[in-house]
């Protein structure tokens, strides 16, 4: 069987439900139908499965016949017992067979369209935006990727195919009902319909608080997510009661939400259930007066029966199936939310292509910015900076003025709001930001240090380098001195978050990522500003290697670290209020010299 790839699937699967279907016609046409995209691609499978489960039913649906014959004929004088019992045996054959043959087609579909899910869903989150996580909680996104997507893996390759074996097992039961008594049938069929439609508004409601639990949950894990990423902080401070009291509160929310759902949920049950069974009862009471008086034979009786409880059991397993399908509705409605979002950084229609250069250029023309989250509040105004190739520059200037912004603006984060930043020569926003940040080295303030050894954390900065450049990279940024003191060197787990490591140590290794790398711009964003002076002074030697032939851009607040740049620029309220060198700024009497003055009392 020919088939895709998942990256290809999950990527053609995204696109074809955002380009094909608007958010209107997703919300009539269905929850579960938003993953038909997905399931497409294996439609194959699907109808093999689909062929099976047919078969399957088929078969179970004949065993009441053969009983009739059995009954009617076979223990009659005793006449071709043995063959009637051949037949059931036969019949068990086909229908175990096609029965473990569906089950195994439905179940890799539906492991297989959830991991599509999945990585589709991770694919759009990675495609979004700093903007898009100001207001998206990173521990709902991962409730979602993981609960929600395994709700829709049950009922895909379970519940779906219990449903529908389960469907077919009711209908066909109905029509075998109605063949060998139509009498009863009719009588049937009006109980069953006095005793389901009231209870289709049960299962409408049962969507809504599927829906709503599984919100409560994607709250109760963004409270975790956001704590046990910060302990240290929460026991710094003793507030262990204060956060388990506020998770806590978050479970119960979930639970009493839970519990509504699941009083629904048994409502439904247990209303499908009895009224079909009572109604199936009162049926066969009457079957019963018909064999007495001879208007019907035992063998029909029983077969009827039999069909009675193969309709009745394929009742109670819809009513199972159908509170499954209602969360799986809602999981997926909240998946398809993320799927859907747009990102609000996109490459053009036609994007430019930057020449090669082992250095850049970098020019801010009266650029305006303010954050979507904070519009009303000016970020930069008439910010005007030239930045030449080779140069290193700093920014300077109390919290808030708009440094941070600036290198936010150069990575495209964000699109400024009026002005425009050229890149050699070429406007961000003709240029795809992938291929634009590919010519961007960042060393944060607080350097990202991957759960994996030091060769893969440095290795992140050029994912194809072999370990001699890595190596090489390591020991530029004077890394290589701690790591090959490590357990197993380079090749040692460095702990989720780089915990293993002291500051300066993360650092050096966020350094060397930058160098190997090798990009024509370098930003330092307050690299050396948490460190003590022993290794502030490492940290430093690693920056200048880095920075050594190409265009860097630095923040500090530590203005003794920035004295070597070529240019200060001053920053206040995202205005530029200087421009110069450390000595001539110093002696001009501004804002700088009045930042120094009070930085060399301290």
């Amino acid at each position: 069987m020919n088939e895709r790839t998942p990256d290809q699937v999950a990527a053609e699967a995204a696109r074809e439900l955002q380009a094909a279907v608007a958010p209107a016609a997703r919300r009539r046409l269905g929850a579960l139908r938003q993953l038909a995209p997905f399931i497409a691609p294996y439609r194959g499978r699907l109808l093999l499965a689909l062929a099976l489960l047919l078969l399957s039913s088929a078969a179970f649906l004949g065993v009441p016949l053969a009983f009739r014959g059995l009954i009617d004929h076979g223990f009659v004088g005793g006449g071709g017992i043995g063959a009637h019992f051949l037949g059931l045996f036969a019949i068990a054959l086909v229908w175990g067979a096609a029965s473990a043959g569906r089950f195994y087609q439905v179940s890799w579909i539906g492991e297989r369209v959830t991991a599509d899910l999945r990585s589709a869903v991770y694919r759009s989150m990675l495609s979004q935006s700093p903007q898009y996580f100001e207001t998206t909680q990173t521990g709902e996104v991962l409730s979602r990727l993981t609960g929600d997507t395994t709700l829709v893996q049950t009922v895909v390759g379970s519940s779906l195919s219990m449903g529908l074996r389960s469907f077919f097992q009711f209908a066909g039961g109905l029509v075998m009902m109605l063949v060998v008594s139509p009498k009863l049938f009719s009588v049937t069929l009006v109980l069953l319909l006095v005793v389901v439609v009231p209870l289709i508004w049960t299962g409408r409601r049962l969507r809504r608080l599927s829906r709503e639990s599984q919100d409560r949950i994607a709250d109760s894990s963004a409270v975790a997510g956001e704590v046990l990423n910060a302990i240290p902080t929460v026991q710094a401070y003793t507030n262990e009661p204060f956060e388990q009291r506020r998770f806590d509160r978050a479970v119960e929310n979930s639970f009493a939400t839970a519990i509504r759902r699941t009083r629904v949920r048994a409502l439904l049950t247990g209303g499908m259930i009895g009224g079909v069974f009572g109604g199936i009862v009162f049926v066969l009471w009457l079957g019963a007066q018909a064999v007495v008086g001879g208007a019907m034979s035992g063998g029909a009786l029983a077969s009827f029966v039999m069909y009675a409880g193969i309709t009745a059991g394929g009742v109670g397993v819809l009513a199972e199936v159908w509170g499954d399908v209602m969360r799986a509705a809602g999981a997926t409605e909240r998946l398809m939310e993320l799927l859907s979002a747009q990102p609000t950084i996109a490459a053009p229609a036609a994007p430019q292509v930057l020449p090669a250069s082992q250095q850049a250029r970098v020019r801010f023309e009266h650029v305006a910015f303010r954050y979507p989250s904070r519009p009303q509040t000016p970020a930069l105004e008439d910010f005007d900076l030239d930045i030449r190739e080779g140069e290193t520059v700093a920014l300077v200037g109390p919290s808030g003025a708009g440094k941070t912004t600036a290198f936010q603006l150069l990575q495209r984060f964000y699109d400024v709001v009026s002005g425009r930043i050229l890149f050699n020569g070429i406007d961000l926003r003709d240029l795809d930001p992938r291929a634009l940040r590919a010519q961007i080295g960042l060393v944060p303030q607080e350097p990202v240090v991957f759960s994996a050894d030091a060769f893969e954390n440095i290795r992140y900065g050029r994912p194809d380098a072999g370990d001699e450049a890595v190596i090489a990279a390591a020991r530029a940024a004077l890394a290589d001195e701690f790591i090959v003191r490590l357990p197993d060197g380079y090749k040692t787990f460095l702990g989720e978050r780089g915990l293993r490591l002291s500051g300066g140590q993360r650092q050096r290794i966020a350094i060397a990522r930058a160098i190997l790398k090798n990009p024509p711009l370098l930003l330092l964003d307050e690299a050396t500003s948490a460190l003590d002076a022993e290794s502030e002074a490492l940290v430093q030697r690693g920056l200048e290697a880095a920075m050594q032939g190409r265009t860097t851009l630095i923040i500090a607040h530590r203005l003794a670290t920035v004295q070597r740049a070529d240019r200060l620029v001053v920053l206040e309220h995202g205005r530029i209020v200087e421009i110069g060198s450390p000595a001539e700024l110093a002696r001009s009497g501004g804002l700088y010299a009045r930042l120094a003055s009070l930085q060399l009392v301290a």
